[in-house]
């Protein structure tokens, strides 16, 4: 089987978690034997047995793919949406199909990702929450939404438990809003808690990144750029006496799960996505400034003595297992 990568928003203008799955996910379904290719759109002559989209491909896209009979399964990450609550994710799903069924307007619809989830051959999602979108917002039954998680590379899994040895805390992700990195930081400085950053902005002019290297104190607000290799990431997160994460949003959150896979225990928001993997298992924000304040320090504070989450965790390997099952499915369906 050859499957067709394809995905919109090149990596060089936006890294991040989304990159780290597009590639770890290539490099899984190789080693299992699949022949993987990124979609060559300059290339009429290329040859695949399906498309494996990752975003949101347009209805007139999808409406293409069929024409040339290849089927198409998409990952889109519903970061923002699976954390709303059912009521208003019923409001919004009422907004998306009355717009869908009005009689007007088809060509600009199909512009629209609005109508690609029920277009697609198979959406993939890494959470019941997201399937709960798709459900609610779009319409699109179970029978077309298949469950698969993400992975971590088997560096990570096999990391030895960490030794808290340093006295801060630790957060890993791109210095940005939606990371609430800047928030974090006033926090610790409230708290008078130390936390290491380790992350990069999307530019060095960017006016948030300028703002939170503004809080830098090297006390209780300390900085370290993205970390390349995996080793050394591992060693920053074992010394570490516990991880921290505040973003306004996620849906899976690859840096609490490498933290959880080292060792550490996690303070996490309480949003779907994290009750939905840590439950019990994590410490979590009250979502007030002295709530969060208290909360941050009463963490630090017992951090040393507290467990590392025993959530279940995957291989990238894994990943490549559930897949697969799914494309033959689809594929053979489109036969």
């Amino acid at each position: 089987m050859k499957i067709l990568f394809d995905h919109s928003q090149p990596f060089l203008l936006a890294h991040g978690g989304f990159q780290t799955q597009i590639e770890q996910t290539k490099e899984a379904l190789l080693s299992l034997g699949a022949t993987v290719e990124w979609l060559r759109w300059w290339d009429d002559t290329q040859q695949g047995d399906l498309i494996h989209y990752f975003g949101a491909a347009s209805g007139s896209y999808l409406l293409q793919a069929r024409t040339k009979g290849l089927p198409t399964v998409m990952t889109n990450l519903f970061t923002a949406t699976c954390n709303r609550s059912d009521l208003r994710l019923r409001l919004q799903g009422a907004v998306v199909q009355t717009v869908l069924r009005a009689p007007v307007g088809g060509g600009l619809k199909r512009q629209l990702d609005w109508s690609s989830f029920a277009l697609c051959d198979r959406n993939i999602v890494g959470l019941e929450a997201e399937r709960r979108v798709l459900d609610l917002v779009y319409g699109v039954p179970a029978s077309r939404v298949a469950i698969v998680p993400l992975g971590l590379s088997e560096r990570f899994l096999a990391a030895a438990p960490s030794k808290r040895t340093a006295e801060h805390l630790i957060c890993v992700g791109t210095i940005t809003e939606r990371k609430n990195s800047l928030e974090l930081a006033h926090l610790a400085r409230q708290a008078q808690t130390p936390i290491l950053f380790v992350g990069k902005p999307y530019s060095d002019t960017d006016p948030y990144w300028k703002a939170f290297a503004g809080t830098i104190d090297n006390q209780w607000v300390r900085y370290q750029p993205h970390v390349h290799g995996e080793d050394e990431m591992i060693a920053l997160l074992q010394q570490a006496r516990g991880c921290v994460i505040k973003s306004r949003y996620e849906n899976w959150c690859l840096a609490a799960h490498e933290a959880a896979a080292c060792g550490l225990p996690v303070l996490l928001p309480s949003q779907n996505w994290s009750l939905e993997r840590f439950g019990a298992a994590a410490t979590y924000f009250p979502g007030t400034s002295d709530g969060d304040a208290t909360v941050l320090r009463e963490f630090y504070r017992q951090s040393a003595g507290l467990p590392a989450p025993g959530i279940q965790l995957y291989s990238w390997v894994d990943v490549g297992r559930l897949l697969l099952p799914v494309y033959e499915a689809v594929a053979s369906t489109s036969r």
